[in-house]
């Protein structure tokens, strides 16, 4: 099993960021009665293969330990990005995972995909992330990548909020 390229492995867990990064934190409210279905779509890689991701798993489900490649873009013009399943969770509160980067990823630092029924009942999604660039091309790239990471994560929701929708 590769290693990931940082140190700070599992801290999307519990949301307690470390210092040094980029963060992205975007949470969006589902259906009350989607909590399930979206958390099975998280898991699955449903919701990112409904967003356009290009996801190649190494298991069907994610779990510590599958691997992940992320294929952003069109034709041969896409972004590599291997990733690790670092932790994931399936309770009665939360459904959802963290990955973290391999070597040869674009980013250094892991992002989380949870689907949380909060103290009201209220259904919610969340993506949380910390990044710094390790390829010449994201740091030549500067905020404009930390812009494209942000703009994943609400089209992430995006798609799971429709998704929720249709059941």
């Amino acid at each position: 099993m590769p290693d990931v390229t940082y140190t700070e492995v599992g801290a999307t867990r519990d949301g307690t960021l470390p210092v040094g990064y980029r963060y992205v934190r975007h949470r969006t409210r589902l259906p009350t009665d989607a909590f399930e279905a979206a958390g099975q779509a998280v898991l699955t890689w449903r919701m990112h293969r409904a967003a356009g991701i290009r996801i190649d798993a190494s298991a069907p489900c994610a779990e510590p330990g599958v691997t992940v490649i992320v294929r952003v873009g069109l034709g041969p013009l896409h972004i590599y990005a291997p990733c690790q399943v670092v932790w994931s969770v399936q309770d009665s509160r939360r459904i959802g995972f963290g990955y973290g980067t391999l070597p040869g990823h674009p980013e250094r630092g892991e992002e989380a995909f949870v689907v949380e029924r909060d103290d009201d009942g209220h259904v919610w999604f969340s993506v949380t992330a910390f990044s710094r660039p390790a390829r010449w091309f994201t740091r030549l790239a500067g905020p404009l990548a930390h812009l494209v990471q942000k703009a994943y994560a609400h089209w992430c929701a995006r798609t799971l909020q429709r998704l929720s929708r249709r059941g």
